[in-house]
């Protein structure tokens, strides 16, 4: 991998692109109506996935970028649930009815954070509004610090299959820094619980990037999580964005590794596991050849959606609790951030909608551009823009991103084939900006692109 582009391109503030255009420019001009509106149109065949946010955590990690808050009484979090149920049961209703559901996502926060028999009541629920397929994906996000014996047998119960531990690093050095004390053991221990309950899908989510970590660090921190023999990896480059997140304040800026640094440690921790056996998937994630998200690698069939790659192929994501996201064939729609508010427009009988985005022809053309290139390092211009009644040389005058990356030999064009150069990969997010329409560089509202 080339250090020279790290240089060049590393410090450029980009999207991940889990959607197209990216939530900054959603706006209120998408609220309930229009959502509830393009609910009851969906059409009968439609399928859904569901993602559920919980925003809440016992303590603050300071390196966090999700939108969640500090709770200790519980009751809090039992009202919060009852706001969840009943919004999947207003969801459900104006769409009129069960539709089909193959994936359901707990993020947060720490989904696990609830009471067992409050996990149990919300997958109830949801298997009430939906017809959840006995062969769905039911995948839940922990903090391995917090999970109990008695929530793990109730994930059993619920059919919960599959689980994301956040792990980040296990260099204790690294862990205070950023107020995350884990220990290897404790991992382990979840890691174990969860596979006696036939949760056999796990993830490991690695961040590189951090206060004080050094490519030594990583490589120590791979080599115990290897040890835990996941089915997949997703290895995240920290975003410091203090402006936005107040708490990363508490983050020193002068331990923090260059851009340089960051490309080292993304390298090494990559390296490792291709070295492992495992598959290189995009821009962040690996897994077991035989793992369905290797196969729909290899297939040419890996989707990019909130929760980052992903082997769901529905066009139909519905977002449940404050600051949701969800995805249906006429746009993007996010629920209120506040927690309060998010409860009073629920209580009030309406949907929860407060912004959102209505997509034109062009930005799906460019969506499904940006896809390709950020789940295969290339992308069929030709088809692609046939497929969307439009012409690939308009597509390619478009980008004028593109230039200096061909230039430089990121990015090779074969007629209206384009194809990220291997030694490159690192950089597609600077591919995939090359063709966004809303891109404002002047804006530093993401992380940088290496």
């Amino acid at each position: 991998m080339r250090t020279d582009l790290a240089a060049s391109y590393g410090e450029e503030r980009l999207p991940r692109y889990t959607s197209y255009p990216t939530a900054p420019h959603f706006s209120p001009a998408i609220g309930a109506d229009t959502y509830a509106g393009w609910l009851s149109g969906l059409s009968s065949g439609a399928s859904a996935s569901l993602y559920l946010h919980v925003p809440f955590c016992r303590e603050m990690c300071w390196y966090c970028g999700c939108h969640t808050q500090i709770v200790r009484r519980d009751e809090l979090i039992a009202a919060y649930l009852r706001t969840l149920r009943s919004e999947i049961a207003q969801v459900a209703e104006t769409i009129g009815r069960r539709i089909k559901v193959e994936h359901i996502h707990f993020g947060g926060g720490t989904p696990t954070i609830m009471a067992p028999e409050a996990f149990a009541e919300l997958m109830a629920a949801m298997r009430h509004a939906f017809f959840v397929l006995p062969s769905a994906e039911i995948a839940v996000e922990i903090d391995p610090r917090t999970l109990t014996a008695d929530m793990v047998e109730a994930m059993r119960l619920s059919g919960v299959n599959r689980a994301s531990l956040g792990v980040q690093s296990f260099d204790p050095v690294v862990q205070r820094a950023i107020n995350r004390v884990q220990s290897f053991e404790q991992t382990a221990s979840v890691v174990d619980m969860l596979q006696r309950a036939g949760v056999n899908g796990i993830n490991l989510d690695l961040i590189y990037g951090l206060p004080h970590q050094t490519v030594a660090s990583c490589l120590d921190t791979v080599r115990r999580s290897l040890e835990l023999a996941p089915d997949r990896f997703s290895v995240f480059g920290y975003a410091h964005v203090p402006a936005f997140k107040k708490h990363q304040r508490m983050i020193n800026e002068a331990v923090l590794p260059d851009g340089l640094a960051r490309h080292d440690q993304a390298c090494a921790i990559a390296n490792a596991l291709k070295e492992a056996g495992y598959v290189q998937i995009g821009l962040d994630h690996f897994a077991r050849p035989d793992d369905a998200m290797a196969v729909a690698f290899a297939e040419r069939t890996l989707r990019r959606n909130f929760q980052g790659y992903t082997t769901d192929k529905g066009e139909v994501l519905l977002g449940f609790g404050a600051s949701a996201i969800g995805h249906l064939p006429q746009g993007y729609v996010q629920n209120e951030v506040q927690i309060g508010a998010y409860a009073q427009r629920i209580a009030a009988g309406g949907l929860a909608t407060v912004k959102g985005y209505g997509l034109t022809d062009d930005d799906r053309l460019r969506a499904d551009i940006i896809e390709r290139i950020m789940c295969e390092f290339s992308a069929d211009l030709g088809d692609i823009c046939a497929r969307h009644g439009a012409e690939p040389e308009a597509m390619l005058q478009s980008a004028s991103r593109l230039r200096p990356l061909i230039s430089d030999g990121v990015v090779r064009l074969d007629g209206d084939r384009l194809a990220v150069a291997n030694d490159s990969r690192f950089l597609v997010r600077s591919v995939a900006a090359a063709f966004d329409a809303h891109l404002d560089p002047a804006r530093q509202l993401h992380s940088r692109a290496v």
